[in-house]
């Protein structure tokens, strides 16, 4: 039996921050019901049902109105559940599949069609997931429909895969700050590798720091990594909440990771950047570039 987890906190509160219209969370996942959408048995974990429904309450509560719904490694690729909520979201969603190396062309014509618009590999989660060996598989397929490859992973691991990065033909989006380590700053190795990745101007970067600044909100120790990395490339940084924050993991192996509550992930926004220019660009203009969503909800239109 996989271990279970804990679902999300069931109270978030309203942030402080005022989200403008057209803001996206870029990052959330949707589980269940488990009964409809059932797990794959090689998962890692098995979370609580997190229906669409109770997602929907918190962009309420948070004043957003788009969102991404990326494939949970649960669902290995049957990717059902995820592509329900976004064909159940009218348009405001969008969506990160997780697909085998020999998927067929027309499968990801329809995953198109349907509001999908990135390939992920999760190399920290083995059950589920996409091998690394499958990079340049994964990229070559997915290239032809404009989508981008997307990874969860370690930075350490950043320096030694970053040759076969630059030479992908897609765009690459980096999940939760690259996973750094806080204690060794931002001169570590993966932390430069990601930086000169941003350099490209062909990598994204998802700012959801709780995964790795485990000191609580509002998240001091992953200020730094986020203001240099928006130094280099500002026009490639968005956020997300990472709801309903699957299998956290803690400082330690064996200390599991604190909750968060969603409206402080929004004001740690705030806080990083407190310029309303900066934060509109996070929300609403780079996502509408990165997947696809209608241009007038910009800032100039």
């Amino acid at each position: 039996m996989t271990k279970p987890i804990p679902g999300p906190d069931p109270n978030p509160r309203k942030p402080r921050l005022v989200a403008p219209p057209g803001a996206c969370d870029c990052h959330c996942h949707v589980f269940g019901p488990s009964d409809s959408f059932p797990y794959v048995p090689e998962r890692n974990y098995t979370p609580p049902d997190a229906p669409l429904e109770q997602f929907l309450e918190l962009l309420d509560v948070l004043g957003l109105e788009r969102a991404v719904i990326v494939q949970p490694s649960v669902y290995g690729t049957d990717n059902t559940c995820t592509e329900d909520g976004i064909q159940r979201m009218d348009g405001r969603a969008r969506g990160v599949a997780v697909i085998d190396p020999g998927v067929a062309e027309d499968e990801l014509a329809r995953l198109d069609a349907n509001g999908f618009r990135g390939a992920r590999l999760n190399l920290i989660h083995s059950g589920g997931s996409t091998p690394l060996d499958a990079l340049e598989t994964i990229a070559a397929k997915v290239a032809p429909f404009r989508w981008h490859v997307q990874l969860y992973l370690r930075g350490w691991m950043l320096p030694d895969i970053l040759p076969r990065l630059r030479n992908l033909p897609t765009e690459i989006v980096i999940d939760h700050l690259g996973h750094m380590d806080p204690g060794q700053g931002i001169e570590q190795s993966g932390f430069q590798a990601l930086l000169t990745l941003m350099e490209t101007g062909r990598c994204w970067v998802k700012l959801c720091a709780y995964r790795f600044d485990h000191g609580g909100a509002p998240f001091d120790r992953a200020q730094r990594f986020i203001q240099a990395l928006h130094a280099v490339a500002p026009d490639r940084l968005v956020w997300g909440t990472d709801w309903p924050h699957p299998d956290i993991p803690g400082p330690q192996p064996d200390v599991p990771g604190r909750m968060p509550n969603d409206g402080d992930l929004l004001d740690a926004l705030g806080v990083w950047f407190e310029d309303e220019e900066t934060v509109h660009r996070i929300l609403v203009d780079n996502p509408t570039v990165l997947y696809g969503f209608p241009a007038a909800c910009t800032k100039d239109q």
